[in-house]
């Protein structure tokens, strides 16, 4: 009942995830980023909240994706309802869809790039959800999204993923989104270089619409005045 992308660049360390859902409150249960670690997405029929507290123990003790992601679903009595996105620092990805789960169910990955979602209008969904992030954020977009070259990211990448995160979720819920509509947006970016950015919209019609709002409060000025003297650690 949600659609979600993760990035980690492996050049950099930063880490990063939007989300988008039909329901409330979407930015305080589903994505989890830590800059030079990586990212889990917990959502599904049922979204299990401790999956990232397993998920990330598993990536700072130096597991891959893909054990980090076995180690957190093994625990979970009720996986069939979950689906669940981990990616590593490296950017290697690994997802669970359980059976229960509402279709239309998909997920796609690239290097650094994933995108999963369920009860989507059409499996296209994340694969436009994807591809636009890349197209936005990636010197080599085309090559990369050909599967011919892995993405790189530009030297001022990081000051421009609060846009392209946007512009990519616009994308996806202009190609479909959740079968029942947007209500709810969230997303999330950590590096070691600035402080989080972490932005939410718990309900709204025009989604969208309502985090462009708060990123362009989140760059005044004022704002940026205060945010640039956050401790980065």
């Amino acid at each position: 009942m949600t659609l979600s992308l993760v990035h980690c660049n492996p050049a950099t360390g930063t880490v990063a995830a939007i989300t988008a859902t039909g329901g409330v409150a979407v930015g305080g249960y589903v994505h989890h980023c830590w800059r030079g670690t990586g990212a889990c997405v917990t959502q599904g029929r049922f979204t299990n909240p401790w999956y990232p507290a397993r998920a990330y123990k598993a990536l700072a003790a130096g597991a891959s994706a893909q054990q980090a992601l076995g180690v957190t679903v093994s625990e979970d009595n009720d996986s069939a309802l979950r689906q669940c996105l981990v990616m590593d620092a490296q950017g290697r990805s690994s997802v669970h869809s359980g059976a229960e789960n509402v279709l239309e169910v998909a997920e796609t990955c690239f290097p650094s790039v994933a995108a999963v979602g369920n009860m989507l209008q059409s499996a296209e969904v994340v694969q436009v959800l994807a591809e636009q992030f890349l197209t936005l954020s990636a010197e080599n977009s085309e090559a990369a999204i050909q599967r011919l070259e892995t993405p790189r990211y530009p030297i001022p990448h990081d000051q421009h993923l609060l846009e392209h995160l946007i512009g990519a979720l616009d994308a996806a819920l202009i190609a479909g989104g959740d079968r029942r509509g947007a209500r709810s947006a969230a997303l999330r970016i950590e590096s070691f270089h600035q402080a989080p950015i972490d932005l939410r919209v718990d309900w709204s019609e025009n989604v969208v619409g309502a985090l462009r709002s708060l990123a362009d409060q989140f760059m005044a000025n004022d704002f940026q005045a205060f945010w640039r003297q956050l401790p980065l650690r």
